[in-house]
């Protein structure tokens, strides 16, 4: 039987690659012009953004504006409520949902698939049904006005991150298990000596996609906080405009780039961890 000859993407046709360059490209000018527009509309005046016709760049480039911002609200304040919010609950997020997940994927239980599944059908119930039961039992517990209701839960890990860190050990050959066995190792060397060494994409990837979830979460906060001090940067961009009376876009704009620059650092140097953890997770069973 004649072996089939391996792909090569050079062996494509020129106007096959200019068509898939074109609609790679396409796709990037797509996805980046709301980035390009918040940019532009930061760096413009308020009668700028208000002109008929529209202008895609600023005449002259408002660079004060992102010093404003930090000096009509408490925007630092703010970056530093997230950071510190963020940190806490994605470490607590992905160290005890790794745990579960090893229990599931290296240790024999009777039940254990029944169990696994009950988790998983745990991210089919929206956060609206259990947001007033969890509400009146943080109100008996006097969190209400504290971060506490918002990192406290974290510690019980994520069904969602679970499922991910577990197809990921499934994907470990368990050899390694019977070789700790054999120099005396138990199930706690097997986790923190061999496997949390080799989870490093797996633990980027749960760790930037929970970032990204904390950080941009505002009904968690929007629910349980009331002090401004303690407001996260997702909140308080959103009661940006009570500083003004009304919508000052090009504040707002500026405002909003410097919360997201932090996704976009992070992604950017961990995008490597990032991508071989997505590719291992989705091709392990």
């Amino acid at each position: 039987m004649k072996s089939k000859k391996p792909y090569n993407p050079s062996d494509m046709r020129p106007v096959n690659k200019i068509i898939i360059y074109v609609l790679i490209y396409g796709g990037v000018l797509l996805f980046a012009f709301p980035l390009f527009w918040m940019l532009s509309t930061s760096l413009k005046t308020i009668a700028e953004i208000h002109r008929v016709p529209m202008t895609w760049f600023p005449a002259r480039l408002q660079w004060s504006n992102f010093r404003q911002i930090f000096i009509d609200v408490p925007l630092g304040r703010f970056l530093w409520n997230s950071v510190w919010y963020s940190a806490v609950t994605v470490a607590a997020v992905v160290f005890s949902s790794a745990m579960a997940a090893f229990a599931f994927a290296r240790l024999r239980a009777r039940g254990s698939l029944l169990l696994f599944g009950l988790v998983l059908s745990t991210m089919m119930i929206p956060s609206q049904v259990t947001l007033i039961p969890q509400y009146l039992l943080f109100t008996k517990l006097h969190w209400t006005g504290t971060y506490l209701p918002l990192v406290i839960p974290a510690f019980t890990a994520s069904s969602f991150t679970i499922f991910l860190m577990r197809q990921f050990y499934l994907g470990i050959t368990k050899e390694l298990d019977e070789a700790v066995k054999i120099d005396g190792g138990g199930h706690f060397t097997m986790f923190f000596r061999i496997l949390i060494p080799l989870s490093k994409p797996a633990f980027a990837t749960a760790a930037i996609l929970e970032l990204i979830s904390r950080w941009n979460d505002l009904f968690g906060p929007l629910i349980y906080l009331n002090d401004m001090t303690k407001y996260p940067v997702s909140l308080g961009l959103a009661n940006f405009t009570a500083a003004y009376g009304a919508t000052p876009w090009n504040l707002l704009m500026a405002a909003s780039l410097v919360a997201i620059l932090p996704l976009l650092l992070i992604f950017f140097f961990a995008q490597k961890y990032f991508i071989q953890g997505i590719v291992i997770t989705g091709s392990k069973g």
